[in-house]
């Protein structure tokens, strides 16, 4: 088959769909860690010959997806295809060859077939440790963040790279899950070129050539008519964020011209000393994504309709760190970017735009055990009353077992033209809230509060999602530290077309200690870690939603007090 037909494509592409989403559930039942199967924390896709994203699974982040379609042109600058052969298996966890920071882990596999290499599929995950000062925004330098692995072959003619992954193992705090979820990587892209072959076997075709260029060439004109709808103009937008040391300024021009949308960060505060740091990679997914939720939705997210917005920020700026920058905690401003593109969107569609949410995830590190400071911690009277499962804490120098823990979870999305905001729903980055069940089965933690924080959604015409409060503590009432990437205590979500602010968010100790929302802090034996996630903005006159009240009350004939 040297075309495809219009009923062909169709066919085609939904047959497309089913193997990079098989590809992504493979992932997620094979991973270790629980920020993969359980919150999700992932992107899977399928690439042409020519390192071009042709698909992406339902299943995944827009960070991880959207970087990880750039970043599969820098393994083949490293590793041409015509110089790799069956078996070979690519790894980087590079930020700027990468999906942005060292927890994410992309690997990538060539697919064969007649001895011809035709195509490559990728995966991406985060996974909780990879040593160093751990997951937080404390670093001075990408040196300090953990080990970084170049591109590499973690596999070469399906052997295993032994003194790879004997590295790894000897760099991370929990080897166990950093070594599984690279056999879950590896295993999930397998399963994406065998599903991949018998597709190919199904209709008679020999590459995947000329299905990639129908999918290809139909996403840009659909993109460009999409596009074709918006004035060409420009317009700006900012945003104040708290950042780490110092308030953030995020200042974004978007314009549209020849068919594309442009977005240029100039402006924008200059790089932070310290790991909230973004690279360029990182800014172009989330900015695009930004662009794509209202434009252009209905088009595949794929090399194509990615490259009609282009994204640009000068070097040294917050949004375009150069190495050896520290970039650890790049999502805690990198999530904030599509709220700030809608800001400018707002001004060219303004009643589809909805108000400011929480945007990053709040998602502290747990850690415990030796090597974390914690024996001066241990042996402090509990500030709790002990009940059944607590004990009154133990004697100094005894920290307990090692533990880390990643949990994921989110404040409120912000009012929409029409309708409240989500609860406690992560936007942008879609990943699901980890269970407590989960990290309470894999950890020494409890979670002795997870309810609704009333009040938070900022009040409007339509209200804002709420935040959470969540409380954090030691099973056994040892010490135990956390690590913090929260924005938005300072700078709250703002609302939208007269609609209020959400609630700030907040981090203390249940001694009364009041944290910042960037840092590491040991808590102490018997004490407990409490986070309040932020409201979103609201949308519309407050007062409109009274009258929304009393005109349904009229319609269905109650009568108040």
């Amino acid at each position: 088959m040297t075309a495809v037909t219009d009923l062909q494509a169709q066919i085609l592409w939904h047959r497309l769909i089913a193997v990079v989403e098989e590809q992504a559930q493979t992932l997620i039942r094979t991973a270790f860690s629980t920020t993969v199967r359980e919150a999700g924390d992932l992107s899977a896709g399928v690439f042409d010959d020519r390192g071009r994203m042709l698909a992406q699974a339902v299943t995944g982040t827009p960070g991880h997806v959207n970087a990880m379609a750039a970043s599969v042109g820098a393994f083949l600058r490293a590793y041409p295809l015509d110089t790799l052969g069956p078996g070979d298996v690519l790894v980087t966890n590079d930020p700027w060859d990468g999906t942005g920071h060292l927890n994410d882990f992309t690997v990538v596999t060539p697919v064969f077939r007649a001895g011809r290499a035709i195509a490559l599929f990728a995966a991406t995950t985060h996974i909780a440790d990879v040593g160093g000062l751990g997951f937080g925004p404390q670093g001075r330098s990408v040196y300090e963040e953990g080990l970084l692995i170049p591109i590499a072959k973690l596999f070469e003619r399906g052997r295993l790279n032994d003194t790879l992954m004997a590295i790894v193992r000897a760099n991370v705090r929990d080897p166990v899950a950093a070594e599984g979820d690279l056999y879950s990587l590896a295993a999930c892209n397998r399963t994406g070129a065998e599903r991949l072959a018998a597709m190919l076997d199904d209709f008679g075709l020999a590459d995947l050539n000329p299905v990639a260029e129908t999918i290809l060439a139909r996403s840009d004109a659909a993109m460009r008519a999409e596009i074709a709808k918006l004035p060409q103009t420009r317009v700006r937008h900012t945003m104040r964020i708290d950042g780490h040391d110092a308030p953030l300024d995020l200042v974004c021009t978007l314009s549209v011209a020849d068919e594309t949308v442009h977005i240029d960060w100039t402006g924008s505060s200059p790089l932070a000393p310290r790991g909230v740091n973004v690279p360029l990679t990182y800014t172009q997914a989330y900015s695009a994504f930004g662009v794509r939720v209202l434009i252009g939705a209905e088009v595949p997210n794929n090399h194509a309709s990615l490259a009609r917005v282009v994204t640009t920020a000068p070097e040294g700026c917050v949004l375009n760190a150069q190495r050896p920058a520290p970039v650890s905690a790049r999502h805690a401003i990198g999530q904030m970017l599509p709220d700030v593109v809608l800001g400018c969107l707002a001004q060219l569609l303004p009643d589809r735009v909805p108000a400011e949410g929480a945007g990053c995830l709040w998602n502290p590190v747990l850690l415990g055990g030796p090597g974390q400071g914690l024996e001066v911690a241990a042996g402090a009277a509990p500030t709790r009353p002990p009940g059944p499962a607590r004990r009154a804490g133990h004697p100094t120098g005894d920290p307990g077992p090692a533990f880390v823990i990643n949990p994921f979870h989110t404040g409120g999305m912000g009012a929409r033209p029409d309708r409240d905001g989500l609860d406690c729903t992560a936007f942008p980055s879609g990943v699901r809230s980890t269970p407590v069940e989960i990290y309470e089965a894999t950890a020494p933690v409890i979670v002795w509060r997870k309810e609704f924080r009333p009040g938070s959604g900022g009040a409007g015409r339509f209200r804002g999602g709420m935040g959470q409060v969540m409380e954090f503590g030691h099973a056994d009432d040892r010490p135990f530290a956390v690590s913090r990437m929260f924005d938005r205590l300072v700078h709250p979500p703002r609302g939208r077309a007269g609609g209020g602010d959400g609630a700030p968010g907040r981090a203390y100790l249940s001694d009364g200690t009041e944290l910042s929302g960037m840092g590491r802090d040991v808590v102490p034996a018997g004490v407990t870690f409490t986070m309040e996630t932020p409201g979103g903005g609201g949308y519309g006159d407050p007062a409109e939603r009274a009258a929304d009240a009393a005109a349904r009350d009229a319609r269905d004939g109650i009568v108040g007090d």
